[in-house]
C-alpha cells in the first residue's frame, strides 16, 4: 500500500482512480526501477570486486617486482663467487637473456660486479663467451683517444686474469676494437697488440717498488723499434704515452683491492682447484692465486684476504696418483721439511701451517699439468713476454713474407 501512495502522488491520483491499464503500466514501472536498482547494486559489487581485484594485482606486481629484485641481487651475488653459476642463475630466472649483447651490457654498465669476476668470465674459450668478449669490448668507445688513455679506460672495466691466454684473447680483441676506431695510427692489430703490452709493463716498471731498474725513454722507445709492420713508430707518439704512463699510474679497480693483486700482471695464473686439508682429509674448493712466487688460495673469488699462502720457494711440484681424485698435483719439499705456509682459522687467527707436502686436484688432466707448468715456472717467468715475444716473431715473420 505504501508503495500504490507513492505512486498516486507521483500521478496525482488516488489508487481507486487508475484504470486497468494505468495500474498495469505502473506496475511494469515498478518492476523496471525495481530492475534498475537491482542492476546499480549488481554493477556497485561488480566495481567494488574489479577493484579489488586491481589492487591486488597491484600488490602482486610489488610482490614480484620485489622478488625479482630479491633475485637479481642474489644473482650478483652468486656472479662474484662464481661467475658461471652467477650468469646462469640470472638466465634461469628470466633475469637475463643469454645474448652476447645482453650479457655484455650486464657486465659493462651493472654495478656492484667484482672486477675479477668480470675478467675470468671474459677470459674464457668457449665460442659464447668469445661473443661477449666482443660485444663487451664493443661497449667501449675509443675514438680520438690516445693508447693510454683507452687502456685506462678498458683495463678499469675490469681486472685481467693472470692466466696467459685468456690475456691473449682479451688484449686480442681489445687491440681489435682500438684500430677499428682510429683507423690509420697503426699499421695493424699486431702493432697494437704488442705497444699495449709495453705501455702496461712500463707501468709496472716505473711504479711497482719491488722494481729497482725503472727504464727511461730512450729505452721505452729503443725496446719499441722495429714494431711497425718492420717501421719504427713516431718518436712523438712513444714520449707522449712514456709521459703520460710516467706520471700517471693506471689505476686499479677497488674491489680487487688486497695487495696481493694490486698490478695487472702479478697473477701468473688463477682458477678453481680442489685442495685436500691437513689434520682432516677432506678435499674443498678454493680460488687460486698463483703470483710473486707463491700460491694463494681463496674461499671466492671476491674474498680480500686469502685463507691460505705457500711460498714456492724451494719446492717442488709434481704429477701424482689419488685413490680419491683425478688429476692430482703435489706440492713438497725436496728435502722432507714442514713447509713454510700459512693460513687462516676460522676465528680469523693466522697460524703456521704444519704440511710436509700440498695435495692439489684439477678439473682435467690438461688443467692439472697447465698449473704444474705455471708453478714451475712462476719464478722466473712473465707470461706476457712469451705473449709479445710470440707476436713480434709473427710481425718479423709477415715482413719477410711482403719483402
Amino acid at each position: 500500500m505504501g508503495s500504490q501512495r507513492k505512486d498516486s502522488f507521483l500521478w496525482g491520483k488516488a489508487p481507486s482512480d487508475f484504470t486497468p491499464l494505468e495500474t498495469k503500466q505502473l506496475e511494469t514501472m515498478r518492476i523496471h526501477k525495481n530492475d534498475i536498482l537491482d542492476d546499480i547494486q549488481k554493477l556497485r559489487l561488480e566495481i567494488d570486486n574489479v577493484m579489488s581485484e586491481i589492487e591486488n594485482m597491484a600488490s602482486d606486481e610489488e610482490n614480484k617486482s620485489a622478488m625479482r629484485t630479491k633475485q637479481f641481487l642474489c644473482g650478483k651475488k652468486k656472479f662474484n663467487m662464481d661467475p658461471k653459476k652467477g650468469i646462469q642463475y640470472l638466465v634461469n630466472n628470466c633475469l637475463l637473456e643469454w645474448t652476447p649483447e645482453a650479457v655484455a651490457e650486464f657486465l659493462y654498465k651493472e654495478d656492484g660486479l667484482n672486477k675479477t669476476a668480470i675478467g675470468n668470465f671474459l677470459g674464457e674459450r668457449e665460442e659464447m663467451h668469445l661473443q661477449i668478449l666482443k660485444a663487451f669490448v664493443d661497449l667501449h668507445e675509443f675514438s680520438d683517444l690516445n693508447l693510454v688513455q683507452a687502456l685506462r679506460q678498458f683495463l678499469w672495466s675490469f681486472r685481467l686474469p693472470g692466466e696467459a691466454q685468456k690475456i691473449d684473447r682479451m688484449m686480442e680483441a681489445f687491440a681489435t676494437r682500438y684500430c677499428n676506431c682510429n683507423p690509420g695510427v697503426f699499421q695493424s692489430t699486431d702493432t697494437c697488440y704488442i705497444l699495449s703490452f709495453a705501455i702496461i709493463m712500463l707501468n709496472t716498471s716505473l711504479h711497482n717498488p719491488n722494481v729497482k731498474d725503472k727504464p727511461n725513454l730512450e729505452r721505452f722507445i729503443s725496446m719499441n723499434r722495429g714494431i711497425n709492420n718492420g717501421g719504427d713508430l713516431p718518436s712523438e707518439l712513444l714520449t707522449k704515452l712514456y709521459e703520460s704512463i710516467h706520471n700517471e699510474p693506471f689505476k686499479i679497480p677497488e674491489d680487487d683491492g688486497n695487495d696481493l693483486t694490486h698490478t695487472f700482471f702479478n697473477p701468473d695464473r688463477e682458477g678453481w682447484l680442489l685442495k685436500e686439508g691437513g689434520r682432516v682429509k677432506t678435499w674443498k674448493r678454493r680460488w687460486f692465486i698463483l703470483t710473486d712466487s707463491c700460491l694463494y688460495y681463496f674461499q671466492y673469488t671476491a674474498d680480500k684476504e686469502p685463507k691460505g699462502i705457500i711460498p714456492l720457494e724451494n719446492l717442488g711440484v709434481q704429477e701424482v696418483d689419488d685413490p680419491h681424485k683425478q688429476f692430482c698435483l703435489e706440492l713438497f719439499s725436496p728435502q722432507g721439511k714442514k713447509i713454510k705456509a700459512c693460513k687462516t682459522e676460522t676465528d680469523g687467527k693466522v697460524v703456521m701451517g704444519k704440511h710436509q707436502s700440498y695435495r692439489i686436484s684439477a678439473a682435467t688432466a690438461e688443467e692439472r699439468d697447465e698449473w704444474i707448468k705455471s708453478i714451475r715456472a712462476s719464478i722466473t717467468k712473465d707470461p706476457f713476454y712469451d705473449l709479445v715475444s710470440a707476436r713480434k716473431r709473427k710481425l718479423t715473420s709477415n715482413v719477410e713474407t711482403l719483402d
